[in-house]
């Protein structure tokens, strides 16, 4: 296989203007940023897809969430790389391009593969919610992972019009992985392509299922103890999962999200109580955003997730 991955596309600069990594076998253990821009789409979807935009929309917007890396992040309590070695660094994106998602999930499972081999965490931009499906795959060897899931919709679809690899289908996929050990699911709300027989098909699973209302009603904290201690934990976030007023630029938007404040407190309870060994962020639709704050507000759960696996002694 060809290099997996590829400079910023579309001109963008790296997030906050960390450093390029091109070779991937030059990664040392730290944070590794990754765009996954582009999936396979349904029958009727828009085209281009607002989505495959995000990437870039949220790398362009990283120079507003800090002014210089030793500044102080009230988020974090104190600078964000907290005066360590810790290298970050932008990956660039996944090869390919949207007219063959198949290569590009191809390139985004083996630049998974390779970061994690070299000891780095994989933060990614993604692209919809199809686009995590190779990155499960390329976690295959860290396992066994409890994935948490933070989304308005429920995802289970097994196909939509024969695609079983698009933005309906993630977390079904991620349930057929044998290094999949436990799903929970958070900011359940509204309609979306989850039908009963899907609902049914995650409760036999054993995934447990938390509406938003019952993260609003019972908070964040009482929701991680239902977490397993001393876990290993990949963290999915839907950016329709928060509210829109947070992140407006969505396709599915639907009163009554997350707060930013309860997906900040879920990274901090994550990192603290086991190992984090990855994030991504998706369905960001720039087109549709109000004075960039959806591609702030992802940059600013990135940095929160930088900072608290720092502070934590990942890299030590």
């Amino acid at each position: 296989m060809p290099q997996p991955t590829v400079p910023p596309l579309g001109d963008a600069p790296t997030f906050l203007d960390f450093p390029l990594c091109e070779d991937l076998a030059e990664l040392e253990p730290g944070i590794a940023i990754l765009g996954i821009p582009f999936s396979y789409h349904y029958a009727g979807d828009q085209s281009p897809w607002p989505q495959d935009e995000a990437p870039a929309a949220i790398r362009q917007a990283s120079p507003r969430l800090s002014v210089a890396p030793e500044h102080w992040d009230f988020d974090v309590g104190g600078p964000v790389l907290a005066g360590t070695s810790v290298p970050v660094v932008d990956c660039g994106d996944a090869g390919g391009d949207a007219s063959d998602p198949g290569a590009h999930y191809d390139c985004a499972e083996e630049a998974i593969r390779q970061i994690v081999a070299r000891g780095a965490l994989p933060i990614v931009m993604g692209g919809d919610h199809g686009v995590p499906i190779p990155v499960f795959r390329g976690l295959r060897d860290q396992g066994p992972i409890t994935l948490v899931h933070v989304d308005a919709h429920l995802d289970w679809r097994n196909d939509v019009g024969g695609v079983t690899e698009g933005y309906s289908s993630p977390i079904r996929r991620a349930s057929e992985l044998d290094w999949i050990d436990g799903i929970y699911q958070l900011g359940l709300r509204a309609q979306g392509s989850a039908r009963a027989e899907e609902v049914e098909a995650a409760k036999a699973y054993g995934s447990e299922l938390f509406t938003a209302y019952d993260v609003h009603d019972r908070g964040i904290a009482a929701i991680l103890e239902r977490i397993p201690d001393g876990g290993t934990y990949y963290l999915t976030i839907d950016a329709d999962g928060l509210d829109p007023a947070v992140m407006p630029a969505v396709l599915g938007p639907a009163p009554g999200g997350l707060s930013f404040e309860q997906v900040r407190q879920l990274i901090h309870g994550l990192t603290a109580k086991g190992r984090v060994i990855g994030m991504d962020i998706v369905e960001v639709a720039p087109k549709f955003d109000v004075n960039g704050i959806t591609a702030v507000t992802a940059g600013q759960l990135i940095l929160n997730l930088i900072g608290t696996t720092i502070r934590a002694g990942y890299f030590d």
